[in-house]
Order: C-alpha cells, then sequence, then structure tokens
C-alpha cells in the first residue's frame, strides 16, 4: 500500500493500488519476455510519433492536444516569421508540461524561443471560444459549420494554413494584423485568406493572388475557432506586431478587417480617407451616368414632384430679386408651391450645384436676351450661382445697379470665376421702331427685318438664351394694323403669326450669319404659359386662389401656333438651336404666379379697385424659373460630355 501513495490522481482516475512492476514483468518463459519488451518498445515509439506530428484532422483528439496549454502566445523568428504558438494542460500533467517542452524546443528550438510579451490573443471570430480554461476538455471541438455571412464579418477557416499574397501597391509598414480576412478586398486594403471556400481539417499552402501592390513588413495572422489549432501568415520582412506598430505606420493601416480586428486611431483615419475617396468616386461616377442618361432624354415631358429639398435658395435670401417676383417679402403667406421640382420621365435632373455651374462658366459670358419672362429667369440664376458662394461681396452688377427694370442691360460679374451673367431687353428680338405718319407725328412700328440693336454686344458671347412671346399677344400686335413693318414698307394689316415668322426668319438668319457655332452655345426657351381666370392681363383675370399646380392635363392649354412656327424657323437654320420648351411644364403651375403678391404697397386706388390688377404671367422667385435653369444646367453638362466624347 506505500508503494500507491507515489502516485498522484490523473484526470481524477486513480491507479490500482496493490499494481506492482514485479507483477507486470513476471513472464513464464524467455519468448514471452522478449515479444513483451518489443511490444512496450513498439507502443513508447507510436506514441513519441503521434505526439509531435498531431493528427491533420483538428477534430481528432487523439494525441493533437495532449501537449498543449491554453495561452495563445506570438513570437517572432530571426528570419522575420511571426508563429502563434497553442498549448493546454490537464490534471496532472500541467506538471509536467515544462519538461515535455523543452524536449519539444530541442527539435523545435525557434517555434516559442522568442515570445513576444502581451501577445495572448483570442480569436475575433464569433464561432470560436473567447476565453480557454487550462483543463480544456480533449473531445472534438465545437465546429460551426457554414455559419451565416453578414456585412463586415467572414468565417474563419477551420484548417492549418500558410497564407502567402503577392504584393500590393501601397506600402503598409510593421503592422500585423490579427483576425478573420475580410470579406470583400477595397482598394487600399489588404484581403487575406484563400480565395476558395475553407476546406476542414488539411494543412495547405494557399497563394493568394492579390491587387499588385508591395507589401513590407507587415504580418497578417488568421486565428481559427479550433481550440489546439494555430495557423501561420507568412509576408516578406515581418517585423513588430500590431500592438507595438510605430506611429508613422498608422496612416497606412488597413480600412477595413471585419468584427473588430482592426482599430485604434490610425484605422479610423485612414477609415475616413477611403471611404471619402470611394464616396467621391462612387458620386463622380454616379454624377457621369446621370449626364449620359440625359443626352437621349426628352427633358420637357415629365411631372412635377413635390421635393422638401426644394427652393435652391431660401426664401427671402437673395435681395437681387426685383419686387414684381418677390412674393415671398410681399406677404405670400402659402409658400408650398416653392417644394416642387421637375422630373421628366426617362431619366433624373441634376440637382443644380451653383459652385458646379460657376466652374463651367469659369471665364465665360451668359447672356438672356428677350423680355421680362427671361429677366425672371436671369434674376433666378444669379440668385442660384450667388447664394452658393462664401465670399458674395465679389458678386456686384457691373454699373453698380440694384433695380432691373428701367435700363437697356444689365450684367452681373462673378469675379473669382472671371465670367458675367448678363440679360438684354429685347421683347421681339427684333428692333422696335418708329416712323412719321401722314400728319407728321411719329408713329411706333416693328421692324420685322431687323435684330435687335444690342445684337452686335452678345454676338460672340459663350452662352445664349433667346425667347420672345409673350409681346406678341399684346393687342397692337395680335391685330397687326398699321404695325408691322419691312423696309419702308409698313403692313396696313399683317396676321401675326406671319409677322412672327417674318422676324424669327430675320433672328435666325442673323444667328447663322454672326454666332460662331464653335464659341457660342445657342439656346432658345420656349413660351411660359400664363394662368389668367375671368379675364386676360389688363381686363381683371386673377391667380390669387391658385395654391396647388394643374394635376389634370385636360386643363392644359394647346401648344401655341406661335411655338409650332419657332420650330420650322429652327430647321431651316445652319446653326443648332437647343430649344428649351418649356411651355408644357409651365402649364401646369398655375400656382407659381406673384398674382396679387407682385406688390408690397398698393396705392389707393388699386385698394379700391375690386379688380386691381394681377400678375398671371410671371413667375415667383424663388419658384418656376428655378426649374428652367435646372434645365440648362443640365443642357451645359450635356453639352461638355458630347465635347469630352468628341475628343476621345
Amino acid at each position: 500500500m506505500a508503494d500507491s501513495t507515489k502516485y498522484m490522481p490523473i484526470n481524477e482516475r486513480t491507479l490500482v493500488s496493490d499494481l506492482k512492476l514485479k507483477n507486470v514483468f513476471s513472464f513464464r518463459t524467455k519468448k514471452t519476455r522478449a515479444f513483451a519488451y518489443v511490444f512496450i518498445a513498439i507502443f513508447v515509439a507510436v506514441t513519441f510519433f503521434l505526439a509531435f506530428n498531431p493528427s491533420p484532422d483538428p477534430s481528432s483528439p487523439w494525441f493533437s492536444s495532449i501537449f498543449t496549454s491554453t495561452s495563445i502566445s506570438t513570437s517572432i523568428k530571426a528570419n522575420g516569421t511571426t508563429t502563434t504558438s497553442s498549448s493546454s494542460s490537464s490534471g496532472a500533467y500541467g506538471s509536467a508540461g515544462s519538461q515535455f517542452s523543452s524536449i519539444y524546443s530541442y527539435f523545435f528550438p525557434s517555434n516559442s524561443s522568442e515570445a513576444l510579451q502581451n501577445s495572448t490573443v483570442s480569436s475575433p471570430s464569433s464561432n470560436a471560444t473567447d476565453s480557454r480554461s487550462p483543463t480544456m476538455n480533449l473531445e472534438t471541438p465545437n465546429v460551426i459549420k457554414d455559419p451565416p455571412i453578414v456585412q463586415n464579418q467572414t468565417k474563419s477557416n477551420d484548417s492549418n494554413q500558410t497564407m502567402i499574397g503577392s504584393p500590393l501597391s501601397q506600402p503598409v509598414l510593421n503592422q500585423t494584423a490579427i483576425g478573420s480576412p475580410p470579406p470583400q478586398p477595397y482598394s487600399d486594403q489588404i484581403a487575406t485568406g484563400s480565395k476558395s471556400s475553407p476546406q476542414h481539417g488539411s494543412n495547405k499552402t494557399t497563394i493568394v493572388n492579390l491587387p499588385s501592390q508591395p507589401v513590407t513588413n507587415q504580418t497578417t495572422k488568421t486565428v481559427s475557432n479550433s481550440a489546439s489549432e494555430s495557423q501561420n501568415s507568412i509576408t516578406n520582412n515581418a517585423t513588430e506586431n500590431r500592438m507595438k506598430a510605430s506611429p508613422n505606420s498608422e496612416k497606412s493601416l488597413p480600412t477595413s478587417w471585419g468584427n473588430g480586428a482592426g482599430s485604434g486611431p490610425g484605422q479610423r483615419i485612414e477609415d475616413k480617407i477611403t471611404t471619402k475617396n470611394v464616396t467621391s468616386l462612387g458620386k463622380k461616377q454616379g454624377f457621369d451616368d446621370l449626364v449620359k442618361n440625359l443626352v437621349n432624354c426628352n427633358l420637357f415631358d415629365g411631372d412635377w414632384v413635390r421635393d422638401d429639398s426644394y427652393p435652391l435658395y431660401k426664401p427671402g435670401s437673395c435681395s437681387l430679386i426685383d419686387e414684381q417676383f418677390n412674393c415671398f417679402s410681399n406677404g405670400r403667406p402659402d409658400l408650398g408651391f416653392q417644394n416642387y421640382k421637375w422630373k421628366p420621365n426617362g431619366c433624373s435632373l441634376p440637382r443644380l450645384d451653383g459652385s458646379k455651374m460657376l466652374k463651367l462658366l469659369k471665364g465665360k459670358r451668359l447672356v438672356f436676351v428677350g423680355d421680362s419672362l427671361n429677366r425672371n429667369m436671369w434674376e433666378s440664376l444669379v440668385c442660384i450661382l450667388r447664394n452658393s458662394l462664401k465670399d458674395q461681396t465679389k458678386v456686384y452688377e457691373a454699373s453698380g445697379r440694384h433695380h432691373f427694370r428701367s435700363e437697356a442691360s444689365y450684367s452681373f460679374v462673378f469675379k473669382d470665376y472671371d465670367c458675367t451673367v448678363e440679360f438684354f431687353v429685347a421683347p421681339f428680338l427684333v428692333q422696335e421702331w418708329e416712323i412719321k405718319d401722314k400728319n407728321g407725328t411719329q408713329k411706333e412700328t416693328l421692324r420685322l427685318d431687323l435684330i435687335s440693336s444690342s445684337a452686335d454686344q452678345y454676338k460672340t458671347a459663350d452662352v445664349v438664351v433667346f425667347n420672345t412671346g409673350h409681346w406678341w399677344t399684346h393687342d397692337k400686335t395680335s391685330k397687326g394694323e398699321d404695325y408691322y413693318q419691312e423696309g419702308n414698307h409698313v403692313y396696313k394689316e399683317l396676321n401675326v403669326l406671319e409677322a412672327f415668322r417674318k422676324a424669327m426668319t430675320t433672328w435666325g438668319n442673323w444667328v447663322d450669319a454672326n454666332m460662331n457655332p464653335k464659341k457660342t452655345s445657342v439656346f432658345f426657351r420656349g413660351y411660359s404659359a400664363s394662368h389668367f381666370s375671368g379675364g386676360q392681363w389688363n381686363s381683371g383675370g386673377a391667380c390669387d386662389h391658385e395654391s396647388e399646380p394643374i394635376k389634370n392635363t385636360t386643363y392644359l392649354t394647346p401648344y401655341p401656333d406661335k411655338m409650332i412656327v419657332l420650330e420650322k424657323v429652327f430647321k431651316g437654320m445652319k446653326n443648332r438651336v437647343s430649344y428649351l420648351n418649356i411651355t408644357r411644364l409651365t402649364d401646369f403651375r398655375k400656382d407659381g404666379h406673384p398674382s396679387v403678391y407682385r406688390k408690397k404697397h398698393y396705392t389707393a386706388e388699386e385698394i379700391k379697385s375690386p379688380l386691381h390688377y394681377q400678375d398671371c404671367s410671371h413667375w415667383c422667385l424663388p419658384g418656376v424659373p428655378d426649374a428652367w435653369n435646372e434645365i440648362l444646367y443640365a443642357q451645359l453638362l450635356v453639352k461638355q460630355y458630347q465635347n469630352q466624347q468628341q475628343k476621345l
């Protein structure tokens, strides 16, 4: 019984107390004794062989983790290879672990001799055990096969793999990353791991073909979720653990490693930079695709849709708006008409970005020529561009004017961009004239054969937007009696459509003869619909009760005959004219006119009048003309895109 006290319990089992060695080796014959010795020798040899050459199957409990402890340590060998070793102790064997470790180190001297301090890690994967007990169970590890793949999460490979990655472009210095490889490699991001699906229970070396960009001084370690498994990743000149990475290396940390494998201020800085680059790249690509889709899109067939991100500038924020367009300052209570954008059926209009448009116009002249509806559009664009700038003091009217109804021309200068946005008054595009009648009195006429007198001032501009229309509906022009003139001849009577055709032909011939299509982009904005109800502009017509756009197309007015005539003139011209056909889209907007809010203060006579004058022709600003300028902006982007394609 005294001998039995020499033996310690092993895994809660005790040796039989009366077991004696002499009984074990008390064989009766020499042959039997020799056979026993040979058997014992073979058993010991096989035991040692299996102990140092564990089963390739990580799920096998036989000798694969007998000599391993629970700690996982990272060490760097002299040649720069970083190694993870794992061991577990159980029961009485813990006392003999150090002895066996010495024997193991004799055969494998570099495996753990230079272990780094504070390098104990746990598997980053949710499939692995975060903490392991010193009395680890030697049963088959609990492996969850094919876990669901979630964004920023990657399955761990259950195999011993040496990952050799090819060089990547941007150097990543002095870094050891521990964790599962990310699901998708980004630009400026190192992706580790096999491209193929994980194969369990195999020791293999996988060469991963990654983007060809050099990576220096970096070690990436993948920890599997098996308790008995260690995985080594080898790259060129690995030097330091990520915990001891130099401060400079933070600038080149990978952007995403999944499940928190990468962290720290350097990681967040790189995340921001790369996210910004990827986002800006994505935005640019998306914007280019948006412009490309505009090329063959009918921008004038669509609907008004509610969008609370509009208007493009806050009501009351632009001091350049004339009183007759400034409905907000004039006290209009309902401002819902400002929260609409025009949406073509076949594409999407890019939101007018004032800064981008100014870049398009840098060093150029954009000129509006026409009547007060073009002044409406001109003021809208000046406000949009001006409000996109931080320093608005560098935007000014060239002559110092602050009111824009009495002079023949105006020019806003955008000093930082060396560009101007100008307006020339020419309500007919041809010249208004005077002759003496038989009695010697002056008589007004319209010269259908002469372009407006200001034409020479804008013929070399880079972008010109023409319009005419409303003045052709007035009594004098619509009747056409003793008013239209060609040469010295005044027509006793001439149909207004014919007069309009003659005038537009004169304009078209002048454009062909005086404007260089390689320098000047010519636009013509179509007729802007009016919405007088119960009379005309001078006979008590009103629109002050309108607060929503027309929704039923049945109530839209027929397409104007004058615009049909104009389109025929376009077809006969040599120069290409971009037609901004806004007639139908404005016809929907019976709610967007100044109506009674054209003035802040009315005279005593106007207050007494039950049908005081309302403006149902012009438009409140912010409002409908902003959409015209968004279409103009889209057309300029298309022209830029087409020019770039021609140069390719």
